[in-house]
């Protein structure tokens, strides 16, 4: 037999480290080793026993094979992976900027294995009958454990450990002496952890009547609603499904107003894919999605379906990539890190509310979801699916340019009209001597909704507020003048643009029109409540924040709550506004439409559009008709315009018009380079020399430079953090220029106590 041989990246997060060892597979190894496993290697002068993962099989060696070491041993405590999610890794490495450790511990599932969980119980070996005489023996002899336990198992033969370890009080050297004289045996199964949202939602059902029930005529008797597709929904399924095998791009565009069921389309694909055999991933875009998603598809799939969230444990997490691995599950639910869920042959990607910023990591390397999925999707020959009602500026330009095909849920799935908009100008409240957060309009739409018993909506829109100035009488917005985005007031009387670095003092009087009234807002969720309450003290008035979230299943109890109309008022920030679908809801308060929109962010009127247009999307979805008041203090920007008509085209072009005059994203590409340090005189130091050398590099990449700057948040726990931007609108060219940086910083040790983070787009 072939000697063969494996190439190995040792599990060491060091750069110098970054690269592929190869070694001789022993023959015990010989045909157990496949690329994803985790070995045990001896490292070094001094053969210290490390780990590192198999990248690749082959019987070549790349030097002579008695220089090489043997492999010592497989590791088989952990959750392997396969070549695709290695390919997928390596993919990240190059494109985002990182380690080939960090990648491939971010794509493959690869954890220490979590104690097992076990169903233990007792079963009963011999005949009844000659249990029964074996008992009168044990009670002759006054031996009352055997004797309670074989009376037990007399009347139920299997009988689980935690009832004789519990209320009969059995101790295990009693079940060993009945083991080993063969009267019972002792059993135990690995059983999966189910995540507490799922168990819940069980025990839900089981209440109502007892297990879900999925085809359309027990939907029928149960009095749900046998889903029935619209002509607009038919058609986006038919299309792809028709194309699964032979479209040579595989990648689409859902764009559907809010309500346009997209939710239903999603449930179509994915039964086409399973019964083709394939696996499906839906990715969602925060926790706070989970509880009504996992219900409709729960109820469709039943427990071919499981879910991930950062509030699971580390044993249920491990579990639930069990269950993929093994094919005892066909659909994943999750965020973005679902997408690295090891399905044997996954058949779709779905992304719900592509266009949400929780898709990008925050953690090196920092993805996004939606870039690493249609590699993933590409490399796995499966089928990507995104939806919105508002998508990115990158998903629409994608399509415009034939990246995706385009497909239009343009009316609500259930025939029900988009809500109707109101825009309240706050200057003019202030010119009238409402100083209220609440304008007048939105006060007597609270109280007509409170008096026909319907449900509200109030959103603060607080998304990324980092301190812009706003003056409440005309609505200036102090601006950076070499990067037109806003300008960050700080705590020591600094405005700061955290692109450039640019900084002037603060303001005391508005620059347009004099007003003194200009600074930043500080109204929160909190104080929003206290202010409710007190004008209606009638109103029963759920808060949903970071504060109150904090529980692990709090997003789920509070979403629950409201949906059983528990209260009459939900006051929230983003969280509130995604995705929920709630009937009684009938008015959405916008309260702060403009603090998204003054962020130091080339993004913000994309952001600000995208919320306002969701936060808009909740009313009216059921039976009654739905309205919405957007209070602003610029009721002239294109992106409230534009979310008032809920029109996306028009937004789109005048972005684009922004961000090709810019050089921004998907215009131009846009590398940041995020420096940390807790020592601030080393962090100015090494970012100094950093950018003096980006700047030198520039010229043959023919580069853009920005910074170095402070970023938004300065310092974070007493570690300092600086930016450095870079525009390219070739995106080979930047990231050319980012494996030069890369290269530099390997090169000087001075960098070793610096954490260098690259984010691409």
């Amino acid at each position: 037999m072939t000697e063969q041989y494996a190439d190995i990246i040792v599990d060491i997060s060091h750069s110098e480290l970054d690269k592929v060892f190869q070694y001789r597979i022993p023959g015990e190894l010989a045909g157990k080793l496949e690329p994803g496993n985790v070995v045990e290697i001896p490292f070094g002068r001094g053969n210290r026993m490390i780990r590192g993962y198999v990248l690749r099989l082959t019987d070549q060696p790349s030097y002579e094979k008695e220089k090489l070491k043997f492999i010592s041993c497989l590791v088989t405590d952990l959750v392997g992976g396969d070549t695709k999610l290695i390919a997928l890794a390596l993919w990240m490495r190059d494109f985002y900027g990182s380690t080939t450790v960090q990648a491939l511990r971010t794509v493959l599932p690869l954890r220490g294995k979590a104690a097992p969980k076990e169903k233990k119980k007792i079963v009963l070996q011999i005949p009844r009958g000659e249990a029964a005489k074996l008992l009168l023996q044990f009670r002759q002899k006054n031996q009352k454990a055997r004797a309670r336990l074989l009376e037990a198992l007399i009347d139920q033969p299997a009988l689980p450990w935690e009832i004789a370890g519990g209320a009969l009080k059995i101790t295990m050297p009693v079940v060993r002496t009945l083991e080993e004289k063969g009267i019972l045996r002792f059993e135990s199964e690995h059983v999966y952890r189910t995540p507490q949202l799922i168990r819940g939602l069980l025990a839900q059902e089981q209440d109502a009547g007892g297990g879900f029930s999925h085809d359309d005529a027990c939907a029928e008797k149960e009095g749900r609603p046998v889903l029935t597709l619209n002509e607009g929904q038919k058609a986006a399924v038919d299309f792809i499904c028709s194309r699964w095998q032979t479209d040579p791009i595989g990648k689409y565009l859902i764009h559907g107003v809010t309500g346009s069921g997209k939710t239903e389309v999603y449930m179509e694909l994915i039964a086409y894919a399973l019964s083709r055999g394939e696996q499906a991933i839906l990715l969602i875009p925060e926790i706070s999605l989970t509880y009504q998603n996992v219900m409709r598809f729960y109820r469709r799939f039943g427990d071919r379906i499981s879910i991930l969230h950062s509030r699971l444990t580390a044993n249920e997490r491990y579990d639930q990539f069990e269950r993929a691995r093994n094919g005892d599950i066909d659909i994943m639910i999750g965020p973005r890190s679902a997408l690295f869920t090891p399905f044997p042959k996954l058949g779709i990607i779905i992304i719900d509310e592509e266009h949400e910023p929780s898709y990008r990591s925050e953690s090196v390397p920092r993805y996004h979801a939606r870039e690493t999925a249609a590699k993933r999707a590409s490399l796995e020959g499966a089928k990507l699916v995104l939806g919105s009602a508002t998508p990115s500026v990158e998903a629409y330009y994608g399509a415009e340019r034939g990246a995706y095909h385009l497909l239009c849920l343009p009316e609500r799935a259930a025939g029900g009209r988009l809500p109707s908009v109101c825009t309240v100008d706050l200057r003019e409240e202030l010119r009238a001597g409402n100083r209220s957060i609440l304008s007048r309009v939105l006060r007597e739409k609270m109280e007509r909704c409170l008096s026909e018993h319907q449900q509200m909506m109030l959103f603060l829109n607080r998304r990324g507020y980092s301190g812009a100035v706003v003056c409440r009488a005309c609505g200036h917005v102090i601006k950076c003048p070499h990067c037109d985005v806003s300008l960050s007031l700080h705590r020591n009387g600094k405005m700061i643009c955290h692109y450039c670095g640019f900084r002037r003092a603060a303001v005391q009087e508005c620059p347009a029109c004099g007003s003194r009234y200009i600074g930043g807002f500080g109204a929160g969720t909190q104080q929003i409540e206290e202010i409710v309450s007190g004008v209606f003290p009638q109103a029963r008035i759920l808060r949903m924040d970071a504060d109150t979230t904090r529980g692990k299943d709090g997003h789920a109890a509070i979403l629950h709550a409201f949906s059983k109309r528990e209260a009459d008022i939900l006051i929230g920030t983003q969280m509130i506004v995604k995705g929920h679908d709630f009937p009684n809801v009938t008015l959405v308060g916008i309260l702060a439409a403009d603090l998204s929109l003054h962020v130091s962010d080339f993004r913000a009127a994309e952001r600000t559009y995208q919320l306002l247009t969701q936060a808009a999307g909740r009313a009216g979805r059921g039976i009654f008709a739905g309205e919405v008041v957007i209070q602003t203090y610029d009721p002239e920007h294109y992106a409230v315009v534009c979310a008032a008509a809920q029109e996306y085209e028009p937004f789109y072009q005048k972005e684009m018009e922004y961000r090709r005059l810019s050089g921004y994203p998907p215009a131009g590409g846009l590398l940041a380079v995020h420096c940390s340090c807790g020592d601030k005189e080393k962090l100015e130091t090494a970012v100094s020399y950093l950018g003096n050398f980006a700047r030198r590099a520039s010229a043959r990449y023919q580069t853009t430079i920005l910074g170095p700057a402070d970023e938004t948040v300065a310092r974070i726990n007493d570690v300092y953090r600086k930016v450095i931007y870079a525009k390219q609108s070739d995106m080979q060219k930047l990231t050319a220029f980012k494996n030069k940086l890369e290269q530099y910083i390997e090169m000087n040790t001075g960098y070793q106590e610096i954490a260098v983070q690259f984010e691409m787009n």
